[in-house]
């Protein structure tokens, strides 16, 4: 328990530092408008949340990849991890919630021992749409795992795939040397018992993010280059792919920092802002959950020790009617949300 709370009291300094660095310098001179100044010119701003449709659960941070562009810091040394009485928790709010999909991530969720419990016993209190966002080498990684696509499977659950790219050298690169062909692997196993493939309800998606300090590319060309390399090379299929912006926050913010390429990102973020992206940005139609139960707008702001701005705080006091009724807290990573053609956890927003 001392070691939990000294390692959160840490994480918590090192948000409050990323929150100093992202609110000085080019915003605090005026080189730069504030997000906030951006949403205000189109009445935006405060930004409020629409109707609730989404539960984004972070089961623990613990994963088996380190991978460097990592916006939760995630890694084998990670300890924290949901508990059962946290579970249920979250599962007596699913019974009455309005939201119609369970999003549920990490760290590698399916490594929190009760993974698999929490997923039956949120099935039975009448959640129809699961989301898992897996890393894919994590069904490779231990032989305790291999069984998942079946268990995937039975559920019906949505699976959302990070994938760096079609070549071996650019995915271990971003994410550590033998990641490609495990993850490789991984898609073989969920297309042979149907996830991906043209005419299946087993939803496999893959997710793109950059390897480094630039914008991703257009989702739909990058989408069809991944289809063509994947089923020519490896005869694998899947449905969709999400082009996400990194975030200037946790690993990826220390990358930028230690490369000399922090101001220049930012200025990236700014001059691809788009207003059209303000009114889908996921943080209106989800509610993220930390592993301790503790509510933020997004999974960015729970790396960021913003919590929501509501006297509700945590998932044991949970009231839908109050927290639909907050603002949502804002900082200068929300540009990466609303860059080009919008980023979110599923994708493009405009």
């Amino acid at each position: 328990m001392q070691k939990s709370l000294l390692r959160r009291e840490s994480e918590l300094a090192k948000a409050e530092k990323q929150l100093e660095i992202l609110g000085n310098g080019i915003f605090a001179n005026g080189e730069l408008p504030t997000f906030k100044d951006k949403i205000t010119e189109i009445g935006e701003f405060p930004l409020k949340p629409s109707a609730l449709e989404i539960l984004q659960i972070n089961v623990g941070y613990m994963c088996n990849q380190v991978c460097e562009h990592c916006h939760v810091d995630a890694g084998p040394d990670r300890k924290e991890i949901m508990t059962r009485d946290t579970m249920q928790q979250c599962l007596e709010v699913i019974k009455t919630t309005g939201a119609h999909t369970l999003d549920l991530t990490g760290g590698a969720p399916e490594m929190n021992p009760d993974f698999r419990w929490f997923v039956e016993e949120a099935a039975k209190a009448g959640i129809k749409d699961f989301i898992v966002r897996s890393n894919l080498t994590i069904i490779r990684a231990n032989p305790k795992y291999h069984d998942l696509p079946e268990f995937f499977k039975k559920h019906n659950i949505h699976v959302v795939s990070s994938m760096p790219h079609w070549t071996r050298g650019k995915t271990d690169k971003q994410r550590g040397e033998g990641v490609f062909d495990q993850s490789i692997q991984a898609l073989k196993d969920l297309n042979a018992v149907g996830y991906g493939m043209p005419e299946s309800s087993l939803r496999l998606d893959l997710v793109y993010n950059p390897s480094g300090a630039f914008l991703p590319g257009d989702q739909v060309g990058m989408e069809r280059d991944f289809k063509n390399a994947l089923l020519e090379d490896f005869n694998i299929q899947f449905h969709s792919l999400f082009a996400i912006t990194n975030l200037p926050i946790s690993r990826f913010l220390d990358y930028l920092i230690a490369s000399g390429n922090y101001e220049d990102y930012m200025y990236a973020l700014v001059e691809a802002y788009n207003p059209m992206a303000v009114s889908n940005v996921m943080c209106k139609n989800t509610l993220s959950i930390s592993w301790d139960g503790y509510l933020y707008d997004c999974d960015f702001n729970q790396m960021l020790g913003l919590g929501v701005a509501s006297k509700i705080k945590h998932i044991s006091e949970y009231n839908e009617e109050i927290l639909n009724n907050r603002n949502i807290v804002i900082s200068q990573h929300c540009y990466g949300c609303t860059a080009g053609a919008g980023s979110s956890c599923q994708g493009t927003v405009v």
